[in-house]
C-alpha cells in the first residue's frame, strides 16, 4: 500500500468550508486534551465559554466589543494575503495607528466631534501606512522577507508605545499605571444602545464594503489577484507588481492603524499598553479561516471574539490562565493551516497490484 499526493486542478467551493470546519472541529478536539491534562473538564470549559459569550445580551455586546478591531486588522492582512504578501505586523500597524491618534489629541484638540475624529483617523491610517508600506519598499527594493521585517516591527512599534506612555505621555494622576489622559469628548467614538460597542461598527461595516467591492469588482483588485496567483504572468502581462506590492502594504497598515485608532477612541478612551490584546496576531486566524473572503470575515471575527471572551471566563471560574484562550487559538491556527494541505492536494492508496482509492 503506497500513498501519494496530487495536485488538484480546481477546489470546489464547499471543500474549503468542509476543510475549515473540520480543521476548527479537530483544534476543539486537542484543545480539550489539553484543558484535561490541566484537570479541567473540556465539556465544563467550553460551556462556560459558550454562557460567557452568548448568554445574554451583555454578553452578546462584550463578544461584539472584542470582535469589531479584530474584524477590521483581518480585512487589513487579508489584503495582503490576497497578493500573498505575508503582513504578520498588524499588530505594531495597529500599536502606530492609536499611537498617532493620541497624538492628534494631545497636539491638536479639536472642540468640534467631526474633526477631531477625522484628523485622528487621517493620523492613524497614515501612520499605519507607512509603518507597512517601508515593509514593502524593503521588499521590492532589495527582496527582504516581508514576514521578517513586518514582525520586527512589531517590537519596535510596542516599545515605541511603552515609552510614551511610560515616560513623556503618562497622566500623573493615573497612580503610575502606564496610560495617557483620558481623551477630550470630541476625540470619543460615540456608544450605541447603551453597551460598549461603539461607532467603530459602522466603520466596520464600510471598511467590509470596501475591501470586497476592491478585491472582486476593481482592474487593480484583479492585478492584486493575478500577482497572488502568478506574479511571473503578471510581470509578463504589464502589470507593476512592485507598486502594487507597496500599495497593497500600505493600504494595509492604513486599515490595521485605523482599527487601532477605533480601539484607543471608542473603549479605552486613552492610551495605554497592552491595549491592543494582540488583535494583529489573531487576526491572522481569522483570514484564513474565512478563507480571504471579506464578507465573511466579521462573523468569524465575532466567533474568535468569543473565544476571547470566553479566555476571560476560563480565568476567572476555572483559574486557568489567560494563555490557556491563545493555546487554543494556535491550535485552531495550526489545524487551519494543515488542512490547507487536503484543499490543495488528493491524497491517493494505491495497492501493489495497481488499483487504488482516491480521498
Amino acid at each position: 500500500m503506497r500513498v501519494s499526493a496530487e495536485k488538484r486542478l480546481s477546489a470546489s467551493p464547499w471543500l474549503g468550508g468542509a476543510v475549515a470546519f473540520c480543521s476548527v472541529l479537530l483544534a476543539l478536539a486537542a484543545g480539550g486534551v489539553f484543558l484535561y491534562a490541566q484537570g479541567v473538564s473540556p465539556v465544563r470549559a467550553y460551556a462556560l465559554i459558550l454562557r460567557s459569550a452568548f448568554g445574554s445580551a451583555y454578553d452578546l455586546s462584550e463578544t461584539a466589543v472584542k470582535a469589531l478591531p479584530l474584524a477590521m486588522v483581518s480585512l487589513a492582512v487579508t489584503l495582503c494575503f490576497t497578493m500573498r504578501m505575508w503582513n504578520i505586523g498588524a499588530e505594531g500597524q495597529a500599536l502606530l495607528g492609536a499611537l498617532a491618534a493620541a497624538a492628534a489629541v494631545r497636539y491638536f484638540p479639536v472642540e468640534s466631534r467631526p474633526a477631531m475624529l477625522a484628523l485622528m483617523a487621517l493620523a492613524a491610517a497614515v501612520a499605519g501606512g507607512l509603518w507597512a508600506g517601508f515593509a514593502g519598499l524593503l521588499k521590492t527594493r532589495w527582496n527582504v522577507s516581508e514576514i521578517l521585517t513586518t514582525l520586527m516591527l512589531n517590537y519596535i512599534a510596542i516599545r515605541l508605545l511603552e515609552f510614551f506612555v511610560y515616560g513623556p505621555w503618562r497622566d500623573p494622576s493615573s497612580l503610575g499605571f502606564p496610560m495617557t489622559r483620558p481623551f477630550i469628548e470630541s476625540a470619543r467614538l460615540p456608544t450605541l444602545w447603551g453597551t460598549r460597542i461603539h461607532m467603530g461598527l459602522y466603520a466596520l461595516v464600510f471598511l467590509t464594503v470596501v475591501v470586497e467591492v476592491l478585491l472582486k469588482k476593481t482592474q487593480w483588485g484583479y492585478e492584486i489577484r493575478v500577482t497572488g496567483s502568478n506574479e511571473r504572468a503578471a510581470r509578463y502581462a504589464g502589470m507593476n507588481t512592485a507598486a502594487n506590492v507597496v500599495l497593497v502594504m500600505f493600504l494595509s497598515g492604513a486599515a490595521a492603524g485605523f482599527a487601532g485608532m477605533c480601539e484607543a477612541s471608542g473603549l479605552q478612551g486613552r492610551l495605554q499598553a497592552g491595549f491592543s490584546a494582540q488583535y494583529g496576531y489573531t487576526a491572522v486566524i481569522v483570514a484564513w479561516l474565512s478563507r480571504l473572503n471579506p464578507l465573511l470575515i466579521p462573523p468569524v471575527a465575532f466567533l474568535m471574539g468569543a473565544l476571547l471572551v470566553g479566555g476571560e471566563a476560563l480565568q476567572i471560574g476555572m483559574g486557568l490562565p489567560l494563555a490557556s484562550a491563545m493555546a487554543l487559538q494556535g491550535l485552531i491556527l495550526f489545524f487551519v493551516l494543515g488542512g490547507e494541505f487536503f484543499q490543495n492536494y488528493r491524497v491517493r492508496l494505491r495497492r501493489e497490484g495497481g488499483s487504488r482509492w482516491k480521498r
